[in-house]
């Protein structure tokens, strides 16, 4: 007899454990604690690896990057109270970059809530505005049916669900059935409204000078290949959403590069000048579309088309003129089924404009990579960077002013490559991110690019690569600084610099000392050479990059910051008009 069809005698951590087998889950991420250990000792019979972290806030973005890659949702997982708080800034990340992921969260036993006893927290509630759900177990019957409660909306609505059961429900007994996911989850969105297709589909047809914006939900969705075709049907530029360089291949003779942050003057000057933006896949976030190199490029009088999974996410930043609630690969197909039945010709002189622009950007580029610097030019160690990885690379990036920076210099030109920290803006993301990352995808480099600032948040996690033999490598940007602050306090302090050095170690010897390979570089014409014999290794390794301190990209919170105007007499010298001449 089917199983899913009849009830089954279980324990409550046998029901969880065989859920999240139903759910094609191989990997859990954190650090074991008494709490969960019932379960915890199931889950290798179950065909289920438990990946211990050195702290737990890596356990979630190992998570986020593995479900990035794989597509399938991550989970972790900690001890109640502090082990589970540890997760609070990488589940934030992960709800910013609206990644699915399940966070098994055992709190205190039912017989002393509320009595403030050993690790109790109300988890609850502090991971309410930080994830799409909160699911309580209300009872020891209900533990599979909650979880398959949390997977749901972790898929539906594409982010984190906290999964909280308290310590005691694990045990027990309970009648229930093992289900498949089908049978209580639907993947499929569909394309959406058709009337609202026949809408885009009228104003692409009219269009003069129409730009393609492709964001995740177009990798999310493997509906990149349709894209291309919209895009050659209609000579349109393609440009990629802020950090997500892999959203269309770079190599692509339409492809214009990333918008947002130290993205590409070829990408903000298409936008600019659009009739029509179609947006796939993309919120259209507020800083990821701000004015760059004193740019303000997003169109203003364009009539915009706007495609997302999430109805939440439609003309929440920008109005549209067209909002399609449907997923980006079955939306752009419907559009480009009805734009087929008329032919266009190909646009030549707008092809050549924008091979002018891809050709003007990347000399730019390269002419700020080769200007001299000591040790090493920031740009140029990205540039040899590009050149030496395998196309296949995947590549986490950190925030700061190098890791940013990045953003102009990485291409792509497969999906599901390019990892970034995105919005949440928190330092530590990119190792344990570049872990998650080989975990998914075992065939492929895995590369971090990370400053020396955020490099201390994070380099613990040397140790979980090296004891489960993870081969990624962390190219850590040695400026001794937090560049990107300490840019701040060079345009907007005068050169008054509190808090942003940093006196670090030599992290190839301590990445040596915890069981890895460890290269030091101070030129440029060792990176290439040096990656290389990284990955000719196969191990754990970290590259320490001595770059140039001085050379800095402009400052990445401009939107926010403005000249400092002092009042009492005691701090008027720092007053901006008294410096100023």
């Amino acid at each position: 007899m089917d199983k899913t069809k009849q009830k089954v005698k279980m324990t409550p951590s046998e029901a969880i454990v065989e859920t999240l087998v139903k759910e094609g889950v191989k990997e859990i991420y954190g650090i074991l604690g008494s709490a969960f250990m019932d379960m915890l000792d199931l889950m290798p019979t179950a065909g289920i690896d438990f990946i211990p972290v050195r702290h737990e806030q890596s356990s979630a973005h190992i998570a986020d990057a593995f479900t990035r890659v794989s597509g399938v949702a991550g989970v972790v997982i900690g001890q109640n109270g502090p082990g589970v708080t540890n997760m609070v800034t990488s589940v934030a990340a992960a709800n910013h970059a609206h990644t699915p992921m399940v966070v098994i969260s055992p709190s205190a036993g039912t017989p002393s809530i509320g009595w403030d006893g050993f690790q109790e927290a109300d988890q609850v509630s502090i991971f309410k505005s930080i994830t799409k759900e909160t699911v309580r177990v209300t009872h020891p019957s209900r533990v599979a049916d909650t979880l398959r409660t949390a997977f749901r909306i972790a898929y539906a609505e594409r982010g984190p669900v906290l999964y909280d059961i308290p310590r005691d429900y694990f045990y027990g007994e309970l009648e229930d059935y093992i289900l498949e996911p089908h049978q209580y989850r639907v993947s499929e969105r569909g394309a959406g409204d058709p009337a609202q297709i026949e809408k885009a589909v009228q104003l692409l047809k009219n269009a003069k000078k129409p730009v393609i914006l492709s964001g995740r939900g177009t990798v999310d969705a493997d509906g990149i290949p349709v894209v291309k075709q919209i895009a050659e049907h209609l000579t349109a530029p393609v440009a990629v959403s802020y950090m997500h360089n892999d959203a269309f291949p770079s190599n692509h003779e339409l492809a214009v590069g990333p918008i947002g942050y130290m993205g590409s003057k070829a990408a903000m000057h298409s936008l600019k000048e659009a009739d029509v933006l179609l947006a796939i896949g993309t919120r259209l976030s507020v800083f990821g579309t701000l004015p760059s190199y004193d740019i303000d490029y997003f169109p203003k009088n364009a009539a915009i088309i706007q495609i997302d999974i999430n109805p939440r996410h439609i003309a929440r930043t920008h109005p549209v003129e067209v909002g399609i609630i449907g997923d980006a690969r079955a939306a752009t197909e419907a559009i480009y089924e009805q734009l087929r039945q008329e032919s266009r010709e190909k646009d030549e002189e707008r092809l050549q404009q924008i091979s002018q622009r891809q050709q003007e950007w990347e000399k730019e580029l390269v002419d700020l990579a080769m200007v001299e610097a000591s040790p090493i030019n920031p740009r140029r160690a990205l540039l040899e960077l590009r050149k030496a990885l395998p196309e296949n690379t995947m590549i986490s990036t950190d925030i700061g002013n190098v890791s940013s920076t990045a953003n102009a210099y990485l291409t792509f030109n497969q999906s599901r490559r390019h990892i970034a920290a995105l919005t949440f803006g928190n330092c530590g993301f990119a190792y344990p991110a570049a872990i998650g990352a080989k975990i998914a995808d075992q065939s492929a480099p895995s590369v971090a690019i990370v400053g020396d600032g955020a490099w201390g948040m994070s380099l613990h996690e040397v140790s979980t690569a090296v004891e489960q033999n993870i081969p990624v490598i962390a190219c850590v940007f040695n400026n001794h600084a937090w560049g990107a602050e300490k840019k701040n306090q060079v345009d907007y302090y005068n050169n008054r610099f509190v808090g942003s050095n940093i006196e670090g170690p030599n992290f190839a010897k301590v990445a040596e000392a915890m069981g890895a390979l460890g290269f030091t570089i101070d030129k440029a014409e060792d990176v290439g050479t040096t990656i290389r014999k990284a990955l000719e290794a196969n191990r754990p390794a970290v590259i320490d990059i001595r770059v140039d301190g001085t050379l800095l990209a402009p400052p990445f919170r401009k939107d926010a910051l403005k000249m400092p105007t002092r009042f009492l007499d005691k701090y008027k010298h720092l007053d901006y008009e008294e410096w100023k001449e």
